[in-house]
């Protein structure tokens, strides 16, 4: 379950990385891997898992790095 949480595609990950990309908070994550198998969508996550996804929104945008599109 940690490398669910933690590793790419997981809540922490996705979370942080819609904050790189400029994208609004909605939780979500990949299990097997940013774009491969099924996606899972807030309806379906835990509380737990909901809370990564902040966790790692929140920590990327404290650190202020978002990508530059120009």
């Amino acid at each position: 379950m940690d490398e669910v949480m933690t590793g790419h595609g997981g809540p922490r990950d996705r979370g942080g990385a819609d904050y790189y990309y400029h994208r609004p908070p909605v939780p979500h994550y990949w299990a097997q891997g940013t774009g491969h198998g099924l996606k899972t969508v807030a309806a379906q996550m835990n509380a737990s898992e909901i809370a990564a996804y902040n966790e790692g929104y929140l920590e990327a945008e404290d650190y202020g790095d978002q990508k530059d599109w120009g």
